[in-house]
């Protein structure tokens, strides 16, 4: 079949992509932005890309005609800008109109479990776009999911930092709430299973795993299968404000997703029975073994996807392109070159920078410059980085956000996303003589920006020299 997958940046759409050439299909995959797409991961003639903004109807009539199924994948939930719900209406409405001019027999949705009477924004907002996209020419058929456990989801790495970093957690009344988490593999064989069956055409389904636990039932598991003993104080008067700090402040998760994610917490999200399991038979795999199987893929280094490099910001939002082109003019610069010893193992530091290796020299001031951009309402250093060794255009790395990484050329460009008076760049490129060139460019903001230009400078020489020391020796 010819599929048309949206939302492919995003985290469950870069997990079904592989699996959906693996089966033969012929995927046309819709970006905002083609320079965040990386199609030399995919080795085969199977695989188009086309750009298009939802948000944007004219941006649409690049979709072909002839596709047979189309998967909605969107979601603005964790935007740092304008109205979720508003864009999500707007998405929705904008891609059932193209799609109804196209031969698409199918469009298979996404969404959350919504069975109680109130619901949060979020989960709200998933309800509309689902009556937006029934109200359709097209065959509908709606997969309901809540907790989605796996290597790099949201889920998984929020109770991880829970867990891992605090000892003693003094939790709100929502870790009480009850939830169906569900493994991503599982998400994934649903996904794929119910592509032109005709038994799920026009119909609703909630999927979920075989456990119904609490979030705090969920975090003490998780705690047990890593050998850590953690004690949960539940406490009756923590605000929802409040609790999206707490998220904030000691998970890699950005404000506007943890307060989302707080309301949504809210309301418990259990599923109602259905036959959709039984007629596609697939086995559920449990809490307990989503997590081992998480951890598994973590340790191999093979994380697919992350929820932080599918984070929405202005960045993102505007297109990498525009961002590629380091400015000249009215920008100050902190060039360094050196030689470099063996340029296969400099160019290995490079593209291992951040994350768990660090930044090669003065990592505490790193960690400080982290610590502050929270305190601002930034994104801070916890997002890391999803794999070790391989980075790509649009990957999160640490406060960063990775424009271009080609290993050929030897260059890695880096966009700064923390909090600044400014716009800042950060560059590594080794020359055919093996020269690496180093490069922190900075556009200032009005004075503010000047001054935190002079501010910085005395830390710049201090951290940038012994940097490219390290990673050149």
């Amino acid at each position: 079949m010819k599929i048309l997958l949206t939302g492919v940046t995003g985290y469950i759409a870069r997990r079904l992509l592989p699996v959906l050439l693996q089966n033969g299909h012929e995927v046309v995959c819709c970006v905002r932005d083609k320079n965040r797409f990386n199609t030399k991961s995919y080795a085969t003639g199977k695989l188009s890309v086309i750009e298009a903004d939802f948000l944007k109807k004219d941006s649409l009539e690049s979709i072909p005609n002839d596709i047979d199924v189309a998967f909605y994948l969107i979601h603005s939930m964790s935007t740092q800008t304008g109205d979720f719900e508003s864009m999500e209406q707007v998405c929705a409405t904008n891609f059932r109109e193209r799609i109804q001019n196209t031969h698409a027999r199918q469009v298979i949705y996404l969404s959350g479990i919504v069975n109680e009477a109130e619901l949060s924004k979020h989960l709200s907002s998933r309800k509309n776009v689902e009556s937006i996209l029934t109200d359709s020419t097209f065959a509908l058929t709606t997969l309901k999911a809540g907790i989605i456990v796996g290597s790099g989801s949201a889920s998984f790495e929020i109770i991880r930092d829970l867990v891992e970093k605090l000892p003693v957690m003094v939790t709100p009344r929502w870790l009480e709430t009850k939830s169906q988490p569900i493994a991503i593999r599982n998400v994934i064989e649903f996904l794929t299973g119910v592509i032109g069956n005709t038994e799920t055409y026009n119909k609703s389904y909630d999927i979920g795993g075989p456990d119904i636990l609490s979030y705090k039932e969920m975090l003490l598991r998780f705690a047990a299968i890593r050998g850590l003993k953690r004690r949960i104080i539940i406490v009756p008067v923590m605000t929802p404000k409040i609790s999206s700090y707490w998220l904030y402040f000691v998970t890699a998760t950005s404000f506007a997703l943890a307060k989302n994610l707080v309301n949504s917490m809210k309301v418990e999200v259990i599923c109602s029975s259905n036959n959709l399991t039984s007629l596609l038979g697939i086995s559920l795999i449990d809490y307990d073994t989503s997590i081992k199987l998480a951890f598994g893929k973590i340790e191999q280094n093979q994380v697919v996807s992350s929820w932080k490099d599918a984070q929405t910001s202005d960045l993102l939002q505007k297109g990498i392109s525009q961002f590629i082109q380091i400015p000249v003019n009215g920008c100050y610069k902190d060039i360094r070159k050196t030689e470099v010893k063996n340029i296969g193992t400099s160019v290995n530091k490079i593209w291992s920078i951040g994350g768990k290796t660090g930044w090669y020299y003065g990592n505490w001031l790193w960690e400080l410059r982290g610590f502050i951009d929270r305190l601002a309402g930034g994104v801070g250093m916890r997002r890391g980085r999803k794999s070790t060794t391989e980075i790509s255009a649009g990957d999160a790395l640490d406060f960063w956000r990775v424009l271009y990484a080609d290993r050929d050329e030897k260059r890695l460009l880096l966009y700064a996303e923390m909090k600044l008076p400014g716009e800042a760049w950060l560059e590594f490129k080794i020359d055919e003589n093996n020269i690496l060139t180093q490069t922190a460019t900075f556009r200032p903001l009005g004075l503010a920006g000047r001054l935190y230009w002079y501010a910085v400078l005395p830390f710049h020489g201090f951290i940038f020299n012994g940097m490219i020391k390290k990673i050149a020796s």
